[in-house]
């Protein structure tokens, strides 16, 4: 299955946070990651008809580069990284799914809304602890 690649707002508190959290629990070294305001990230954004500017969304990309490359987006790809995890990750993107898509959307909504207001908004994106650099593709 390769490499999932979670495409995450690089200067969004939250949005690195959850890196920091996937990071921690990836104890396969399954997930890479790019942020929305690289190169990379908007070249894969484009090639699925999603606006690379909404810098507002979290997304998860499976098979890159492959015929059968897909993307999911938020809420979607928050549940597609918590089953990556395994576990009782797993067990609470299920537990995520019996939602409504209709609340699962407006509580996303919210945060996303708000992200900035409340957990802070960085001027560039921070770096990576060097250890783990070679998971974050859109590094020079």
């Amino acid at each position: 299955m390769g490499h999932p690649i979670v495409l995450y707002d690089g200067v969004c508190g939250l949005c690195n946070r959850l890196v920091r959290f996937i990071l921690k629990r990836d104890r396969r070294d399954r997930f890479r990651f790019a942020a929305l305001q690289s190169e990379f990230a908007r070249a894969i954004l484009e090639r699925h008809g999603f606006n690379p500017d909404a810098l507002d969304t979290f997304h998860i990309v499976f098979d890159y580069g492959e015929p059968a490359e897909r993307v999911f987006a938020r809420d979607d790809g928050v549940a597609a990284v918590l089953d990556g995890l395994g576990g009782a990750w797993a067990c609470w993107a299920k537990l995520f799914r019996l939602f409504p898509r209709r609340f699962r959307k407006w509580q996303y909504d919210l945060i996303a809304g708000n992200r900035y207001w409340l957990f802070g908004k960085y001027d560039v994106c921070p770096l990576p602890d060097p250890k783990v650099r070679h998971r974050f593709l859109d590094l020079p």
